[in-house]
């Protein structure tokens, strides 16, 4: 099992929590339609919203793409739940 921050966690939780509810505010019925409608395994996708895996970023780019919202808005919301302490790039 690979070592994972404190910081790291809290990044996977939150980004599962943000694609959540942008999924959940498309009104699609359920994860499985969604992910049907563009070719992504429900399963991955799941566990990447309760955050038990990590993502791939070419994963997160389909994700985005799907969602209709570019990658770097998904990540800014990430960073502003998280507080001013957290930074995926340091300014």
């Amino acid at each position: 099992m690979q070592y994972k921050s404190e910081q790291s966690l809290r990044f996977i939780k939150e980004l599962g929590k943000v694609i959540n509810q942008k999924r959940a505010n498309l009104n699609v019925k359920s994860r499985y339609n969604f992910c049907n409608s563009y070719e992504l395994d429900s399963s991955n996708l799941r566990r990447i919203e309760n955050g038990e895996i990590e993502a791939k970023v070419t994963m997160l780019l389909r994700i985005s793409e799907a969602l209709g919202i570019p990658l770097s808005n998904i990540i800014m919301e990430v960073e502003n739940r998280l507080g001013k302490d957290f930074h995926i790039i340091e300014p």
